[in-house]
This record gives structure tokens, C-alpha cells and sequence, in this order.
């Protein structure tokens, strides 16, 4: 396997080990120390950010939640990712109280691998629209 390709499945399995299932060990394994979101607030850029999004936020509340990936490109040492998070709306999501809805959140996200693991992240979701929707449709 090619560099290339050891990146996407990298990836690969930091969605599915760490953000459908929640694995620490494997978020641990696969996350650089010195990792940053470069989209994250400053105050939530680092490794326990992305954590907190992931264990603290989406997963109450979508305790069903699934990725599927639709596409991804490699090149030199970066990871572009095009897929979506699926799940039901069963817990508390930043004060809403849960709806019993299916969302889906459409995500492209660019991650640059270092040493066999997330080095720094970029992305853009309709995670926010998602937000509004269940405040507003209740």
C-alpha cells in the first residue's frame, strides 16, 4: 500500500472507530499530540476539542450515529474527505431536547496526516443548519 492510500485508510478509520464508535484508544492512537483544527474556536482547536465534539456532543445525541464516506482525494501528505453523518436525534444537542429525527450532517473535511496520524484538520459541515432546523421544527 502507497503512502497515499495508508493516509485514506487512516482516515477511514478515524471515522469509524472514533467517531461512529466513540474508541478512545483508537482516537488516542490515530491523533498527534500536537494536532490543531484549524476551523475549531482557539479555545477548542486542540486533540480534547475534536474529542469533545465527538464524545461530549454528537454522540448523546445521536447514539446511532454513522459516517459514510462518498469520496476522498489524497495528495502529498493531506486527506480531503467528502461524506455525511447520519443519525436519530435521541438525546439533549447543545439544549435541544431530542426530536426522534433522522439528520444528516454533509461534511467535507481536509485532514493533514503526520507519522501515521491527524496532524491538522480543516472542514466545513451544515452541522449548524442541522442546529437550526431541530430549534425551529420541532
Amino acid at each position: 500500500m502507497n503512502n497515499l492510500e495508508a493516509n485514506k485508510e487512516i482516515v477511514k478509520r478515524f471515522n469509524k472507530e472514533v467517531i461512529e464508535q466513540c474508541n478512545l484508544d483508537s482516537f488516542n492512537e490515530l491523533i498527534d499530540t500536537e494536532f490543531v483544527n484549524r476551523t475549531a474556536p482557539e479555545n477548542a482547536n486542540d486533540k480534547n476539542g475534536m474529542w469533545n465534539t465527538f464524545h461530549n456532543i454528537l454522540k448523546p445525541a445521536f447514539p446511532d450515529l454513522k459516517v459514510e464516506i462518498y469520496d476522498q482525494i489524497a495528495e502529498g501528505d493531506k486527506v480531503t474527505t467528502r461524506k455525511s453523518i447520519f443519525g436519530t436525534h435521541q438525546g439533549s444537542l447543545m439544549g435541544i431536547e431530542p426530536t426522534g429525527r433522522q439528520v444528516k450532517i454533509d461534511v467535507i473535511d481536509i485532514v493533514r496526516v503526520k507519522n501515521g496520524k491527524y496532524f491538522e484538520h480543516w472542514g466545513i459541515n451544515t452541522l449548524q443548519t442541522i442546529i437550526n432546523d431541530l430549534k425551529n421544527n420541532k
